[in-house]
């Protein structure tokens, strides 16, 4: 079922988030100092893509608040924008609210990715 879903959603939504999830990171990664910020909006684009069957586990230090700071002010906050309204649009037909509960989920991580992992 994970299948059937990760296409559906790599159809309606996932591939344009992905690209914007690419796109902030090509913008981070043309600093050196953003250099891991840039590497870790690559590995969520990737989990854009085909999101079912994976989990998003977060983790709290002092380090990762620091960063997700300084990621609101340049990146996220936009992401989280876009992916709110994505969720919003799909979740507006019954067939498409687990695409939009899958939104909400990715727009709490476009507020706070660092510290995250995918399990």
């Amino acid at each position: 079922m994970s299948i059937l879903g990760n296409i559906i959603w790599f159809l309606f939504g996932g591939f344009l988030l992905a690209i914007s999830w690419y796109f902030i990171g090509i913008l981070w990664c043309i600093t050196i100092i953003g250099i891991p910020i840039g590497t870790q909006c690559f590995k969520f684009g990737t989990l854009m893509l085909w999101p079912f069957g994976k989990q998003i586990v977060y983790s709290a230090s002092t380090v990762s608040f620091l960063v997700n700071v300084l990621w609101l002010l340049f990146g996220g906050f936009a992401l989280a924008i876009e992916t709110i309204g994505c969720g919003i649009i799909l979740c507006v037909t019954i067939i498409g609210i687990p695409f939009g509960l899958q939104c909400f989920k990715f727009a709490k991580l476009a507020l706070m990715p660092f510290g995250a992992r995918i399990v």
